[in-house]
């Protein structure tokens, strides 16, 4: 769910601090060894004139641009270099096009902050590549060369759209033939059906008719096809053009008869193609026919077929068109928003609709609705991000944070909460049992899946990865600490807790034989839970205490006193021609009231997630702990695991890693010690005791990603054991029968 809708061209000024390759010993400033201690800083400028990228892209290039010993590169910034320079084999810099955009990149890097990858403003149209360029054509430019247009995205427009609308332009030209006044829009219609069926490689214009033509000659008011006269077309116009165009009776009857018909065609094969993304450029095709060539009159249309040696041609083009479909439209973005999370916005209305008007299930069933209320959650995750992104790029460091803090995990509590609300009202403990395994889902997946993914992805394309192992180890560290806190009271229960099972059997048939015996677990309430309210209580409170603290010490290290691990420089240097001044996709009052409401729509999708669940959960042949750990608990993590793809992509792993871990990190330092925290104001089934399987997954999956990242660089074969880790843990989840009391 969250890409880079814009990329283009991209300036970037980088260099791991923990790259070997790059030597310590390295001055720009010496000059007894001048060609090889000038070159540092050559490379380093090389680097930011010449390497074309993303800016969030950090892999170290000062090793590999190869600058001719005889040029002289000129350095970005002369006032700056040797500064600059100098702190380059030291610190990670970043160069940004304006101060909001240098702000977000920071952020990306700051611990406890949502990593974002999509830009929150708009970028210079020079920057951009001719590629995104192509995506945000009007369709309107005529290409010298634009190569076959038999493609195969053309010919699934033919069988998908231009047959039967074409024939629907032939039905209607057939109509404006019979009226008799409409005969100019039937001329239009037919030459608009031949241009609808294979629009490719064919042109169509907005002329000027001459003034000559425009005075009715003494007797042409008599002459029609009607009286044996050639037919009339709109090229040789009549007396009927000296009229103005509403006011014509033709007009009236193609707005009457034909325009409705085709508008409502088009408007249907717009919104088709539009959510297939790739036909986007069929939509901006249909809708530029609805809103301007069925609009004009028909003697001012002209519809040509363009070829290789045909001059220039006089008026406006309205419509060209090479091809149907564009694999890159995938970047395409609206005011910021990713084409996927504006085609999924409607989503969220139906889901909304169908689950509050429709409570008895009489259009749809439980399953239905508890899948759309889990579709739109995935919108909505992005919408919060963009804008907890845009509010923390334009805001000072402690509105940042504290935005962060409030609703970096605003998705998953939403859900959490709903489904405990409801467990308790019904006096269900399957609820709670689902909402844990979600959260061990929630930390066993971003642990594994989310960096796995991205070391597999990223490595295709780039042969060994580098990562900043210092952070990864701050983070590796709070990680270790969140699960052993959180488990702490798990383990104190299986100590001390007395053993029950439901039913067991004598296998030998002696007494002091042995027994098999089913629906085993440590019984808390024993002696009217004296060991729970005396002893497991209270560690459970302690822990829910100490781990918020832990994290805002966390916050404190990375943040004030050793910000140095993540050695991250926002340069001032610029590249001429770029706009300094940021334009902003969503102010902050906007950024806001976004947030705020797509808050509101993610309370009431949680609360139908939750009311559509309970038939799947009892009639389902499906562990609850595999729905729980793998589709509760990943999809609305959706569009942080698209980000970090991206950031891989980017040769920039050290992000990709940081958002696995600062969610699991949130997961246990701060949604569960708040889960806690709520059931002491509303009580709930909900104990800070896991089964054996959760407890053995989180360990095991936290100390192999240690392991993998000790040494600070990975490759798609480090990626690959993560993942199949992963869903060898789903496979055993997929097994384990239901959790008592579901």
């Amino acid at each position: 769910m969250a890409t880079d809708s814009e990329p283009g061209r991209r300036r970037r000024c980088c260099c791991a601090q923990d790259t070997p390759d790059v030597p310590k010993a390295l001055d720009c400033r010496g000059d007894s060894d001048g060609p090889r201690r000038g070159s540092l800083c050559d490379r380093h400028c090389a680097a930011i004139n010449n390497v074309q990228g993303d800016l969030g892209d950090l892999g170290c290039h000062l090793h590999r641009p190869r600058v001719p010993p005889a040029t002289s590169t000129p350095c970005c910034c002369q006032q700056h270099s040797e500064e600059v320079c100098e702190s380059c084999v030291l610190k990670t810099t970043l160069t940004a096009e304006n101060a909001v955009e240098a702000n977000k990149l920071s952020n990306n890097y700051k611990f406890g902050f949502k990593k974002w990858k999509s830009h929150v403003t708009a970028r210079p149209w020079e920057d951009r590549s001719e590629i995104v360029k192509e995506l945000y054509s009007d369709l309107n430019v005529i290409r010298g060369s634009g190569g076959s247009t038999l493609t195969f995205g053309n010919v699934l427009y033919l069988l998908l759209f231009g047959w039967w609308l074409s024939l629907l332009y032939v039905l209607v030209a057939a109509v404006m033939f019979v009226t008799i006044m409409g005969v100019p829009y039937g001329w239009l219609c037919w030459d608009l059906a031949g241009y609808f069926l294979w629009p490719f490689g064919k042109v169509i214009q907005k002329v000027e008719v001459p003034k000559s033509h425009q005075v009715c000659e003494a007797g042409m008011g008599e002459s029609s096809a009607l009286l044996g006269g050639a037919p009339p077309r709109r090229w040789h116009p009549r007396c009927w053009l000296g009229t103005a165009y509403w006011h014509r009776a033709s007009t009236a009857v193609w707005l009457c008869l034909g325009y409705p018909v085709l508008a409502l065609a088009h408007g249907l094969v717009c919104v088709t193609a539009w959510l297939l993304i790739v036909l986007i450029p069929v939509a901006k095709l249909s809708a530029r026919a609805t809103s301007r060539v069925l609009l004009l009159p028909p003697e001012r249309v002209l519809v040509r077929r363009l070829r290789m040696t045909e001059v220039p041609l006089e008026g406006e083009v309205i419509l060209c068109c090479y091809r149907a479909a564009n694999p890159y439209y995938y970047k395409y973005a609206v005011d910021g928003i990713n084409v996927f999370a504006v085609n999924l916005l409607p989503l969220v209305l139906v889901t909304l609709v169908l689950g509050y008007v429709d409570s008895s299930n009489h259009l749809t069933g439980s399953a239905v609705k508890f899948t759309l209320a889990l579709l739109s959650i995935m919108p909505l995750s992005y919408y919060i991000g963009m804008a907890i992104a845009s509010i923390s790029a334009q805001s000072n460091f402690a509105v940042g944070a504290v935005v962060n803090a409030t609703f970096g995990s605003i998705t998953e509590l939403t859900f959490y909460i709903t489904a405990l609300i409801k467990g308790s009202r019904e006096g269900n403990r399957c609820y709670a049992e689902v909402v844990k395994s979600a959260l061990t889902g929630t930390l066993v997946g971003c642990v594994l899946f989310v960096p796995g993914l991205c070391m597999v992805i990223g490595g295709i394309r780039h042969q060994e990865q580098r990562f900043n192992s210092r952070s990864a180890g701050v983070s590796s560290a709070l990680l270790f600490l969140s699960v052993g806190g959180v488990f702490a009271p798990t383990l104190f229960s299986k100590v001390y807790g007395k053993l029950v099972c439901g039913e067991c059997h004598n296998v030998t048939q002696n007494p002091l034989g042995h027994y098999l015996c089913h629906n085993c677990h440590f019984d808390l309430m024993d002696n009217n839970g004296t060991l729970y309210y005396s002893h497991v209580q209270p560690l459970v409170y302690t822990v829910s205490i100490l781990l918020p603290a832990a994290y805002l010490i966390g916050l404190f290290f990375t943040l004030k006193t050793h910000t140095h691990i993540y050695d991250i420089h926002v340069s001032d240097c610029h590249m001429p021609g770029h706009h300094h001044s940021a334009v902003v996709h969503w102010s902050r009052w906007q950024a806001l009231v976004i947030l705020l409401l797509s808050t509101l729509c993610m309370s009431a999708c949680a609360d139908l997630a939750t009311e559509h669940i309970s038939p799947i959960l009892t009639n389902s042949t499906i562990s609850q702990y595999f729905i729980g750990v793998t589709v509760l608990a990943m999809v609305p993590e959706l569009p942080e695991i698209v980000n970090g793809i991206q950031f891989a992509l980017q040769n920039n792993l050290s992000l990709s890693i940081e958002i696995g871990n600062c969610i699991a990190v949130q997961v246990c330092m701060l949604q569960i010690p708040i889960l806690v925290l709520f059931t002491i104001f509303y009580p709930t089934n909900f104990t800070l005791v896991f089964s054996d399987l959760h407890v053995y997954a989180s360990m095991f999956s936290v100390v192999l990603m240690n392991y993998i990242f000790m040494d600070g660089k990975c490759d798609y074969f480090q990626g690959t054991v993560l993942v199949m880790v992963y869903f060898i843990l789903l496979a055993v989840y997929f097994f384990a029968p239901s959790p008592s009391g579901c």
